[in-house]
């Protein structure tokens, strides 16, 4: 049976706020496991490589990984749970820088 995708949510932050948009992707296998996820904050006026993608966090091409501006780096893997505390942290330190 194909993974389902469980979430796929898209936040749109306002200019006055931000601007860009927060995406949450995840898909589950039949038992309810985390099988692939893409996490990631998207803003094209702040970065305009990677597709806007400022940070994100995903599974993609069989490696648990992080973008950050660009930049690519494998990530250790514990629980999804932790990716997504992970992704918070770097989203709210990014914030607040701004």
């Amino acid at each position: 049976m194909a993974d389902t995708k469980k979430h796929d949510e898209r936040h749109v932050i306002s200019k006055r706020r931000g601007n860009g948009e927060l995406r949450r992707e995840v898909w589950v296998d039949s038992t309810g496991n985390v099988t692939r996820y893409n996490l990631a904050y998207i803003n094209h006026d702040l970065h305009q490589g990677d597709n806007g993608r400022v940070i994100g966090y995903d599974n993609a091409h069989g490696y648990h990984h992080r973008h950050y501006f660009s930049h690519v780096e494998p990530v250790a893997f514990i629980s999804f749970e932790d990716i997504e505390v992970q992704f918070e942290t770097d989203w709210t330190a990014l914030r607040s820088k701004a």
